[in-house]
């Protein structure tokens, strides 16, 4: 299958016994899939199958999080994917998706607009 072209940011579905709504930034940068706490407990995900050691980018201590199996839906279509759980409140997108989901599936272009595909203008003042 090829490559879907997605932008940065993007609206997804985390689908357990509930689908939750939300937004999502792609993160090349990010091994596995993340996911927020409150989004994962609405969506009702899990088991856990384990946990998993990661260094939280803030503080860049290792910290111990839970993973489960989790699907997400993204533009259209659903992926099955292992992600952590981590309290995102904090931050500014609630779901990370990792490499894990990316890598075989996406090409990520930058400078398409969030939420509607279309590209974003150059400035031509500069």
């Amino acid at each position: 299958m090829a490559k879907k072209i997605i932008g940065l940011i993007e609206p997804i579905k985390i689908v357990g016994k509930n689908v939750v709504g939300t937004t999502a930034l792609f993160d090349t940068g990010a091994k596995l899939t993340s996911i927020d706490n409150k989004i994962a407990a609405e969506a009702q995900v899990g088991p856990v199958l384990r946990t998993q050691k990661v260094k939280a980018p803030i503080t860049k201590e290792a910290e111990q999080r839970p993973v489960v199996k989790v699907r997400i839906e993204i533009n259209g279509r659903e992926y099955e994917a292992e992600a952590n759980l981590n309290d995102r409140s904090h931050m500014k997108y609630p779901v990370i998706i990792g490499r894990n989901i990316i890598h075989e599936n996406f090409i990520i272009d930058v400078s398409k607009h969030p939420q509607n595909g279309k590209r974003v203008k150059e400035s031509k003042g500069q």
